[in-house]
């Protein structure tokens, strides 16, 4: 397996865990997710609303 799609892979879904934080999401479990489906984590939490702290 090439060493760099490894890496590009796990920065995708290190970005993706950041997303989902910023959007009040468990960024861990949208880590995990990322490393399972990479790209279409990232489109499902573009269009993933914002959730409230209450």
């Amino acid at each position: 397996m090439n060493d760099q799609y490894v890496v590009g892979w796990g920065t995708l879904a290190l970005i993706n865990a950041g997303l989902a934080q910023g959007k009040n999401r468990t960024g861990m479990n949208w880590f995990l997710l990322s490393l399972f489906l990479g790209p279409v984590t990232t489109l499902l939490l573009l269009f993933e609303e914002r959730r409230n702290e209450n």
